[in-house]
């Protein structure tokens, strides 16, 4: 059978649609993904009823138009126009491709050519350039308004020095902003608060409070995200604190937030999406002011000091109120939150994994503590030297190891016996409490985790 190849487009189209008819997901949410009618959506799950993978490949792929010039003879042209028509304006070069190469072209093949290929002419119209300039917001920010984009072109600004204001999302979790705001919220010394804010909505959707800012303060944000409300479609976040806060040297896997953050929400359907530019996500960045301005008083007038104190205030108290001012009532919204999954999937979901390797006594060091793998009723399951295996620590700290296709928990190896059977008294030995071991229903597995790790680091960003 012939190998099916999809490009970036094709490939997202096959995947939505089979993520779609599989699991049986919603409609509209993988429409605005797609950026596609209801109607067109329903045409492509036929498609790939019908066809399968096949069905995405465009129907014109390898067929080159009459009238297009030739791959090779365009790669001479931009030849002769680096090597020997370097400094020539467009017009002249056609002229000389004419008369003295021998190449019947017209002036807007050139031109088009060169263009495409990332050369100017050497004294571009006024016009071109702004032409030039209105493309490329466009192409950046296609939901730009006709005044700041007049504002944006005459000034000659590239996208991340404008700023203009952009209509909010339509629907209920279609993107939902998040942030760390470090400051003295509850004592002299400095705090981090967790938030993530609705973008249609306005409603703060969680918070928590954190020493620093931590992936277990992002984690627990999250928890409450999925338990109250479902599954979110897109998280909008910063990529200059805590998502690049550590060196290369003292960076781990454990406190990786963009690899173990990512990895979840890609586990979960939900994409991430990062931006080093503050006003591309303002509405967060009012919110923690209007938190820093309001929250600050609150806890002083209540005389609250501790964090554990602190958060119990802020999520019972302070966030229903704020929602009940500010916010609009997301009842009223249509929603693109997916079915909130069950305890215990949120438990392992939101975990944190690290690679490691069996070394010759079938065991694996974390965090300078060495565990051996056991099944559900308890007894050691070895394995040889350098066997690769992800270790996974869930939210409620339990811990399990994942080799190959099967789930083991891991049981901690103490340093000397706690009964010696020469010296103590034997003692009535009691029969092993057999422990649950989840099924791997996740893709729990390392080379699924290393593409993660690569892709975020490499695009710096998603899942």
């Amino acid at each position: 059978m012939r190998k099916v190849e999809l490009r970036m487009n094709e490939q997202l189209k096959y995947e939505t649609i089979k993520e779609l008819v599989d699991h049986h997901g919603n409609k509209r949410r993988a429409a605005l993904k797609l950026n596609l009618s209801i109607r067109q959506v329903n045409r492509l799950i036929n498609v790939y009823k019908a066809k399968g993978k096949a069905g995405f490949v465009h129907g014109n792929r390898n067929r080159r138009p009459a009238n297009s010039l030739p791959q090779e003879l365009g790669r001479k042209i931009i030849a002769l126009y680096e090597d020997d028509y370097q400094g020539f304006n467009f017009k002249h070069f056609t002229e000389k491709l004419n008369e003295v190469e021998g190449i019947a072209v017209s002036y807007k093949t050139v031109y088009s050519l060169l263009t495409a290929g990332g050369f100017y002419p050497p004294k571009e119209h006024k016009a071109s350039k702004k032409k030039r300039a209105k493309a490329r917001i466009l192409a950046n920010k296609p939901s730009i308004c006709d005044e700041d984009l007049k504002i944006a072109i005459s000034h000659e600004v590239d996208l991340e020095d404008a700023h203009p204001r952009k209509p909010r999302a339509k629907y209920f979790g279609e993107e939902i902003q998040m942030d760390g705001s470090g400051h003295r919220w509850f004592s002299d010394s400095k705090a981090t608060l967790h938030l993530a804010i609705d973008n249609a909505t306005g409603n703060v959707v969680g918070a928590y409070f954190q020493k620093e800012e931590t992936l277990a303060g992002y984690y627990c944000v999250y928890k409450q995200i999925l338990e109250k409300y479902g599954i979110p479609a897109k998280f909008l976040t910063d990529n200059r604190t805590v998502f690049y806060y550590e060196t290369h040297k003292t960076k781990t896997e454990e406190r990786d937030v963009l690899t173990q953050f990512g990895y979840a929400c890609k586990m979960l359907g939900t994409s991430i999406e990062t931006s080093s530019v503050s006003q591309y996500k303002g509405q967060i960045e009012r919110a923690n002011q209007t938190f820093q301005d309001r929250l600050v008083s609150e806890l002083r007038k209540e005389k609250i000091t501790t964090m554990e104190a602190a958060n119990e205030y802020l999520i019972n108290v302070f966030i229903p109120d704020f929602n009940r001012r500010f916010a609009l009532d997301y009842t009223r919204f249509e929603s693109v939150m997916e079915e909130s999954p069950a305890a215990d999937v949120i438990n392992r979901t939101l975990a944190v994994c690290a690679l490691r390797k069996f070394d010759s006594g079938s065991a694996i060091s974390y965090k300078n503590q060495l565990y051996q793998a056991v099944n559900e009723d308890g007894q050691l399951v070895c394995f040889k030297n350098h066997t690769e295996c992800l270790v996974i620590v869930a939210f409620d700290k339990t811990m399990y190891v994942t080799v190959d296709d099967k789930v083991y928990l891991l049981s901690p190896i103490v340093r000397n016996h706690k009964v010696s059977k020469d010296f103590d008294q034997e003692i009535e030995k009691l029969k092993p409490i057999k422990k649950y071991i989840p099924p791997m229903t996740h893709p729990w597995k390392a080379a699924s985790f290393r593409r993660q790790q690569q892709r975020a680091h490499q695009y710096g960003c998603y899942a």
